[in-house]
């Protein structure tokens, strides 16, 4: 198995900002990590670890192909979870109303919308890569600021590379204490260039590749926020552009988030040089979150013939045309519903309440001017999936 180089330091000087307290004022040098330079780096997986890939890889590619006649409707179920799953690795959490009006653009917290943009920049970089065959700087940049371009703090950094130093864990104020010091930001560009050189590659196991070129983001840190989301979401782009995906996204953050303690250490262990053992826990997380994902598929499959039978619609009614379609459109206002079913808008409501009244949809807001529901089961489903990657069978 051949060796992965860990990262360097250099001793930078460093003064505090603002109003900091003494122990942070005092500070006047900080170590910064310098990531190796990859592009032409070889990876050789021990034993174990190419036994784990390949029954990744095989896990992944048969969850591609599950969804049958319902690719679209399982597609989006499978970036909601992997989005919503990445932000809760960011501390970004909202209860499902909340999210599910954020969904169709009604008032919404923060975090709420904050995982909607996180859905959009994740499928961004996937189509992209499928599209053109190749991991783009303007992909990811344009990815990020879709993320970021309305959060109140970063927004006015939105899809740009940070020009500030920035530190993970410890003070707010300085360094201090720091878990991981990234590189100074007039080398981000470069480690960037030399990272996206790597992902171009053809000769490592695809999944490997994935796995280290996700790492490798992470120890660069390119942006002042979002970082982790976005290097998340180079997994599947890699996996796209490589043909291990055609139409859908392993949510391997709802594996990550189950076990996030072993996850940020593992990724320590990465810029110590210890590439294997990080590679081998996203083969297993992915191999895992493929077989989860599955029996959610089943699960979401099986809906539209329950619908039925609870709500026994006449043959050719606005119910029956309704029923389907929720899967590939779980949150919804009337106008939509109404050009569904083939009926005026102000039929909808009626039909509505009865597949409320039924337990199939949940009114989602109080206001009587725009009103939204949302079919409750397809977005139960997310958490559904993350307690069984937590080993909470159901």
């Amino acid at each position: 198995m051949a060796s992965w180089p860990a990262h360097s330091a250099q001793v930078m000087p460093w003064k505090s900002s603002g109003r900091p307290p003494r122990e942070d004022r005092v500070i006047t040098e900080v170590e910064v990590s310098l990531p190796p330079k990859i592009a032409e780096l070889w990876y050789e997986p021990g034993r174990e670890t190419v036994v784990a890939i390949e029954e990744a890889a095989v896990a992944v590619a048969s969850l591609d192909v599950s969804a049958g006649s319902r690719m679209a409707a399982i597609s989006d179920f499978l970036l909601r979870s992997e989005a919503v799953s990445s932000s809760k690795i960011e501390h970004v959490d909202a209860n499902r109303n909340d999210y599910a009006r954020a969904i169709v653009g009604l008032k919404a917290s923060d975090p709420a919308r904050s995982m909607v943009a996180a859905a959009e920049a994740v499928q961004s970089m996937i189509n992209d890569a499928g599209e053109t065959g190749d991991v783009r700087l303007e992909a990811i940049l344009k990815a990020h600021k879709t993320l970021m371009k309305d959060d109140p703090f970063d927004g006015h950094t939105a899809g740009m590379f940070r020009d500030v130093q920035n530190w993970i864990g410890g003070s707010d104020y300085s360094p201090r204490g720091a878990v991981h010091v990234p590189p100074p930001p007039a080398l981000v560009p470069g480690l960037i260039s030399d990272l996206l050189a790597f992902c171009a590659r053809t000769d490592i196991p695809i999944l490997a590749q994935a796995a280290i070129a996700h790492a490798h983001f992470e120890s660069i840190h390119p942006f002042t926020d979002g970082n982790g989301r976005i290097g998340r979401a180079l997994v599947g782009a890699i996996s796209r552009r490589r043909g291990l995906t055609k139409n859908t996204v392993t949510p391997i953050a709802s594996a990550m988030v189950a076990d996030v303690d072993t996850y940020f250490a593992l990724l320590n262990g990465y810029r110590a040089g210890d590439v294997d053992p990080f590679v081998l826990y996203m083969a297993r997380s992915s191999r895992r979150a493929a077989e989860a994902a599955r029996k959610s598929v089943a699960a979401l499959d099986a809906l539209p013939e329950a619908w039925i039978e609870v709500v026994r619609p006449r043959k050719g009614s606005a119910d029956e045309k309704i029923l389907p379609w929720l899967l590939e459109r779980p949150v919804f206002g009337a106008h939509s519903a109404a050009y569904v079913a083939g009926i005026d808008e102000r039929s909808i409501y009626r039909v509505l309440e009865r597949l409320t009244e039924a337990g199939v949809l949940s009114l989602i807001t109080q206001s009587q001017r725009n009103r939204a529901w949302a079919a409750t089961e397809v977005l139960d489903e997310v958490d559904r999936l993350n307690r069984r990657l937590a080993g909470q069978d159901i």
